[in-house]
């Protein structure tokens, strides 16, 4: 069952006794949790039926003891167990899983990994319990994601835009929500475009959440592809005067990615741009700049690209290094680079 399906199931007054929310996405669990918190009960009920432990802090009686009390004033009442991977003798829990309370809905945020499925306690779950695992979002559906949920905010939004919020964002779905509803409020009524059918841009990414558009790792990628060392060397000459907008940590594995995705064309069939958009999941400036980089490079240049990378990266950490600026770093590393063939 899906995030979005507990909800429509709460929505519509359909609860189960128990839900616990488990898996190393902390999106998900916290939006159920929070819908659980502020929406299943009214202000008024929630005075007296809604109780709120963390794990850190949680005392195992003190958790049973609140769910085995009857609701006042309303039909129901609401538990909350937050952070539960931190509760010590989580495992005593059984018992009240083993015979919850009807009036009762117990909700269990399990961050950062699942259960084993052999205990005792889980198997009681699988019994009585809504069992909701959150799954990391795989990279090459990120960008997927993105897209959805800016459409779920009413928003367009150009795939070289989504391009530049994944290059910069990671997957941390939180921090990408976050950032998204921050654009989506700063446009709300934009002049010069009906409501609800804005775009967000470049530009309002630039904007409103600091990335630029011009000098960005998406970009810098694109000018190694192209063998335009004089833009690449703008780009880091930007990154040096501005620390924060390209650290060697966040560039180097992000140009990795995009290169070693690129290397693995070497083993298709066929290498048109035809052949190679679905490879690319479709993003049209990912295909072009892989296309450039294929035909700039060849099979031996981006080998050795991912070499220069792989030693970089050590350097950056200071194996073989100690005193070099990881500006100076990436410049020395990207002209290397370009100089392959």
């Amino acid at each position: 069952m899906s995030a979005e399906k507990i909800i429509n199931d709460w929505k519509k007054n359909s609860f189960k006794n128990i839900y616990w929310l488990e898996g190393e996405e902390d999106y998900y669990i916290d939006m159920i949790m929070d819908y659980a918190e502020h929406k299943i009960l009214s202000e008024a009920e929630a005075g007296f039926n809604l109780t709120v432990f963390y794990g850190k802090d949680a005392d195992w009686a003190a958790v049973v003891n609140a769910c085995k009390r009857y609701p006042m004033f309303a039909e129901r009442q609401v538990v909350l167990l937050k952070e539960a991977q931190q509760m010590k003798d989580l495992e005593k829990l059984e018992s009240y899983v083993e015979n919850p309370l009807s009036a009762t809905i117990f909700v269990v945020g399990h961050k950062t990994k699942t259960l084993d499925k052999r205990g005792r306690l889980y198997k009681l779950l699988k019994k009585s319990a809504e069992i909701f695992t959150s799954d990391k979002v795989k990279d090459y559906k990120l960008q997927e994601w993105i897209g959805e949920y800016v459409r779920s905010q009413g928003y367009k939004i150009s795939t070289k835009a989504i391009s530049l919020l994944d290059e910069h964002l990671g997957n941390d779905l939180n921090r990408i929500a976050n950032e998204i509803e921050k654009l989506a409020l700063n446009l709300k009524g934009k002049e010069g475009l009906p409501a609800g059918r804005q775009e967000i841009t470049e530009d309002d990414i630039e904007k409103y959440i600091g990335i630029s558009k011009e000098y960005n790792v998406f970009e810098l990628q694109a000018a190694i592809a192209k063998k335009d060392l004089a833009k690449a060397l703008r780009i880091l000459q930007y990154y040096e005067g501005n620390p924060k907008a390209g650290p060697i940590q966040m560039v180097l594995p992000a140009l990795y990615a995009s290169f070693n995705k690129i290397y693995t064309v070497f083993g298709m069939k066929e290498r048109t741009e035809a052949a190679l958009k679905p490879h690319f999941y479709f993003n049209q400036f990912a295909t072009r700049s892989a296309m450039e980089a294929i035909n700039n490079y060849g099979y031996d240049g981006i080998e050795r690209i991912l070499l220069l990378l792989h030693h970089y990266n050590l350097k950056g950490v200071g194996v073989g290094d100690t005193g070099t600026s990881d500006a100076s770093l990436m410049k020395e590393m990207v002209v290397k680079m370009i100089a392959a063939k």
